[in-house]
């Protein structure tokens, strides 16, 4: 349950004012198409974070735990820092959506925007933390949904409400603490 549950709150709070949020923001604004927007968020998310939990879990296989727990604790630790940095968003992505439909634009945007995006490599460490990979991308998958669906439904009014830097400083620190506490060894899934 420990999976699930960190992984799912902690790419939530890091989606938070994400370019993939305000990609989403941007659709719904533009097209005002709920269901093929978040279909795609869900399609893309599934597939880029399914190969980042992959990745996660080849990497255990190859790594011995000592570098593996050093590669982690500082990798957590650099997603702390990296949550701090606001995203801007691309507004070229969204013009897709004039060739590919607005699902096409959707599954597009949201898979390239996520390759080497933080909640991705996350991902990645996550499933490599923990023994059940598949939970991970479950878990990250959810934190998506969690962040993006409702920015879809809700568009402008919604974003313009949230405290981003806040809500990115708390998940600056959960993503500090996993780092801290792989590093000195007082994780319980080592």
């Amino acid at each position: 349950m420990e999976p699930l549950l960190v992984s799912t709150s902690v790419v939530a709070l890091a989606e938070v004012g994400d370019k993939t949020q305000l990609i989403a923001l941007l659709l719904a604004a533009r097209f005002r198409k709920p269901v093929p927007i978040v279909t795609g968020i869900l399609l893309a998310t599934l597939a880029n974070h399914g190969l980042a939990g992959a990745l996660g879990a080849w990497v255990t296989t190859v790594l011995s735990p000592e570098v593996l727990r050093w590669a982690l604790g500082l990798s957590f630790l650099a997603m702390a820092a990296w949550t701090l940095i606001p995203d801007e968003i691309e507004r070229d992505e969204a013009k897709v959506a004039r060739h590919l439909g607005v699902f096409g634009a959707t599954l597009i945007s949201f898979f390239l925007a996520e390759m080497g995006d933080k909640t991705q490599l996350a991902t990645v460490a996550m499933a490599a933390h923990y023994p059940a990979p598949l939970v991970v991308v479950i878990g990250t998958t959810l934190g998506m949904l969690l962040a993006d669906v409702p920015a879809v439904f809700v568009g402008d009014r919604f974003a313009a409400k949230i405290p981003v830097k806040r809500v990115h400083s708390i998940a600056a620190a959960i993503f500090a603490v996993m780092g801290l506490l792989v590093l000195l060894r007082l994780d319980t899934a080592w």
